[in-house]
């Protein structure tokens, strides 16, 4: 099979992580690169290994020249909802960087943009490309009714630039993972959350870089989010430490190792599951397959805004000291949505939904089919 032609907009740090990605995937070929920074573009091109990429700063002109299938938004946040809203109006499917949007009226507005035009828009939550997480998950399977489920958190990186001068910068721009990690695990979505947030004397930055979240998901099932971004010594994976306790045993996963599960003395031992790959490179090979196939991949756009929403829900904790109804946010985001829509066929998608927990659950993939 030839490999899907992609044009991939945006060349900054990330996006040179994503075009070194995309080089290396032989079921992939890079066809353009489109940044408002030519000069970053071409420097793109050569991180792809082959400067003569074309390169511009439009999307739609670019992928129509290049004959793109396919379109990677590696923007920042701001930039996910134009820039996803064009390749869909073009007819093309969209792979974009975790969050969906900047708020959850600009994701849910994509959501109903996917289904107003066909074309698949997929979020790469790529930390839920790891083997180590569904092995977990497997483990957690084996738990029997499972009954809270815990992330410990504890890191101190000095990143420099716009991190470190954003508002809630833990739950904005690391808590996501951990959130979309604990819906896959449970198998369950969230209904509430009470959040604390707080900002230690020695923090290096400006915005609040410690929490602590506890959600209530389906079935009365409880998750704990103990987090820092400002913990030196002793600090956890990128992944966290994980703990769930069900009524047959615990499990445990330290976020970089193979997990473990104790069943009341007796080692847990689940079945394998597929490799699912790593990482971007991991949800790159999804989208591909997604859009060769048809399926509906882990990430679409309807399955991932749940996990935005639960940033937003525990922001709105964390600010107005008060429990936050998932469903209320939802709600008003779309309430929000539809009032800033201008797009007809969009604007008529939203309004025909009924509850929105139940608009995405309709179109979001099957959990059971994941991993």
């Amino acid at each position: 099979m030839t490999p899907l032609r992609v044009v991939q907009v945006g060349a900054g740090g990330m996006g040179r992580a994503w075009l070194a990605t995309v080089a290396a995937d032989p079921d992939v070929e890079l066809v353009g690169i489109v940044d408002l920074d030519l000069d970053a573009a071409r420097a793109g091109a050569a991180v792809a290994g082959d400067p003569t990429i074309p390169v511009g700063t439009d999307l739609t002109a670019l992928a129509a020249e290049t004959g793109a299938e396919a379109v990677l938004d590696i923007t920042v946040p701001v930039a996910h909802h134009p820039v996803t809203l064009e390749a869909l109006r073009a007819g093309l499917p969209v792979l974009g960087e975790k969050p969906a949007a900047q708020t959850v009226a600009e994701a849910l507005s994509l959501a109903a943009a996917a289904e107003a035009t066909g074309k698949l828009f997929m979020v790469s939550q790529s930390r839920r490309y790891n083997d180590h997480l569904v092995a977990f998950r497997q483990h957690v399977r084996d738990l029997g009714a499972v009954g809270g489920l815990s992330t410990r958190f504890a890191k101190a990186p000095h990143f420099g630039g716009f991190r470190e001068e954003m508002d809630d910068v833990l739950l904005l721009d690391m808590a996501i993972h951990a959130f979309d990690s604990a819906r896959y695990v449970l198998e369950r979505d969230p209904v509430s959350v009470y959040c604390e947030s707080w900002n230690p004397s020695w923090s290096w930055y400006r915005g609040d870089a410690a929490a602590a979240a506890v959600f209530t998901f389906e079935d009365d099932v409880r998750y704990v989010y103990d987090g820092s971004w400002c913990a030196p010594g002793a600090e956890t994976s990128w992944n966290g430490d994980w703990r769930a306790s069900g009524a047959a045993g615990t499990a445990l996963w330290d976020g970089d190792h193979d997990p473990w599960s104790d069943l009341d003395g007796t080692p847990g031992a689940p079945a394998a599951a597929p490799s699912v790959g790593n990482e971007i490179a991991g949800a790159l090979a999804s989208f591909v397959r997604a859009v060769r196939s048809g399926e509906t991949p882990d990430g679409e756009v309807h399955g991932n805004v749940m996990s935005l929403t639960m940033v937003d829900a525990a922001i709105a904790s964390a600010r107005s000291g008060r429990r936050i109804v998932i469903d209320e946010v939802l709600e008003q985001a779309h309430a929000a949505a539809l009032e800033a829509e201008q797009d007809a066929a969009i604007r008529e998608r939203l309004a025909a939904w009924g509850s929105v927990r139940g608009a995405l659950a309709t179109h979001a993939p099957d959990a059971a089919t994941l991993g």
